[in-house]
């Protein structure tokens, strides 16, 4: 697994990641020491997320507040 969680990840990289990170936590075949480094990994994508997510958010409320205003 690689450790690239800067902002250079699409949201869908970052979820893709997310979902692997999980699934191998689950698999509870990773030593204690590589589990924490997948579960730090997972908060940052997890971070990474939610920030895209209220970018997006902002763009759509002020795409329907310009949309709203009168001609």
């Amino acid at each position: 697994m690689s450790k690239t969680t800067g902002s250079e990840l699409t949201f869908e990289e970052a979820l893709g990641k997310l979902e692997e990170i999980v699934s191998n936590l689950e698999g509870s075949e990773l030593s204690l020491q590589e589990s924490v480094k997948q579960f730090e990994e997972g908060i940052k994508l997890s971070r990474h997320c939610s920030e895209i997510l209220e970018k997006a958010e902002l763009r759509v409320e002020q795409v329907k507040q310009n949309d709203s205003q009168p001609l």
